[in-house]
C-alpha cells in the first residue's frame, strides 16, 4: 500500500440561492409617472399647437368621405406615403362604393398589392362598399358606431373619418397619439380606447376638432418614439417627460 496519504476529497458547497422576499414584504418602488398636466397647462399646450398650425390637415389623400374611409382602412400597418402611392390611380377609377364593386376584389388587389395584408384589406373594402350601397344608398354615415360595425373598420378608423369628413370633434388614437398623451402627459392611460375617452373629456372644446391632427403630427415629426426632438419642441417647457433629449 502506498505510503502517500490520500488528500481528503473537497466537497463543493452548493451556492446559496437568493432569499425569496418574505411574504408581505414591501417591493422596490418603481419610479412614478409624472402627473397629468393641469387644465391651464393643457389649454396653453393646444394654444401653441393652434398658433403653429391653425388648420392642420391629414396626410392621406382623398376626394370624398368614401375615399377617405378606404384610405384610412388601408393605412393599418402601412405608411400614409405608401397608401397615397397605391390609391392615386385607384381613386381615379373607383371613387364611390358602386365603382369599387364594379372594379371587384381582384381589380382592387392589383392597385393595393404594395401594402401589407392587401388580400385581407381588399376583402374588407369590397365588403363594406357592398354594405354602403345596400344599406346607406352609397353614402358614408356620420356615425362612429355604425362605421365600427363595418369589416376592417375599428374605433380609430371610424373616428378619423367622422372627424375629417363631417367635422365631428373625435380624437382618434394611434401609436403616436398614445405615446404623446402619456409622455406629456395629458393623461395616463393603458389602452388607445382609454386614451380617446380621456382626451375627448379633457381637451377644451375650442381645440378638440383639430387635436387629432396636432397630436399625430407632433408624435410623427417631433415627439418621436426612440429619440424625441425635445430641443425643438414648442411645448418642451410644459411637458413633464423626465427623459428629455438635448439634441
Amino acid at each position: 500500500m502506498s505510503d502517500l496519504k490520500r488528500s481528503p476529497r473537497r466537497i463543493s458547497k452548493p451556492k446559496a440561492s437568493p432569499a425569496a422576499p418574505a411574504k408581505g414584504a414591501a417591493k422596490t418602488p418603481r419610479a412614478r409617472a409624472p402627473k397629468p398636466v393641469d387644465r391651464t397647462t393643457m389649454i396653453e399646450i393646444f394654444r401653441r399647437f393652434h398658433e403653429a398650425m391653425p388648420e392642420p390637415k391629414g396626410e392621406l389623400e382623398h376626394t370624398n368621405p368614401y375615399t377617405l374611409l378606404v384610405a384610412v382602412a388601408l393605412s393599418a400597418q402601412a405608411t400614409d406615403v405608401g397608401v397615397n402611392k397605391a390609391t392615386r390611380e385607384l381613386f381615379r377609377i373607383a371613387d364611390t362604393p358602386q365603382k369599387m364593386l364594379a372594379l371587384g376584389e381582384d381589380g382592387l388587389k392589383a392597385h393595393i398589392k404594395s401594402l401589407n395584408f392587401f388580400n385581407t384589406k381588399a376583402k374588407h373594402v369590397i365588403a363594406f362598399s357592398r354594405r354602403l350601397v345596400e344599406e346607406f344608398g352609397g353614402e358614408v354615415p356620420n356615425s362612429v358606431e355604425i362605421l365600427e360595425s363595418f369589416p376592417g373598420v375599428g374605433r380609430k378608423t371610424a373616428s378619423v373619418v367622422v372627424n375629417i369628413a363631417f367635422g365631428d370633434p373625435r380624437v382618434a388614437v394611434d401609436t403616436h397619439i398614445f405615446r404623446v398623451t402619456n409622455r406629456i402627459p395629458l393623461a395616463v392611460t393603458r389602452t388607445p380606447l382609454d386614451t380617446q375617452v380621456a382626451l375627448e373629456a379633457l381637451i377644451p372644446d375650442e381645440y378638440r376638432l383639430h387635436a387629432h391632427h396636432w397630436l399625430i403630427l407632433h408624435g410623427r415629426y417631433v415627439c418621436k418614439a426612440h429619440k424625441p426632438e425635445c430641443w425643438r419642441c414648442p411645448i418642451s417647457d410644459l411637458c413633464r417627460y423626465p427623459d428629455k433629449t438635448l439634441g
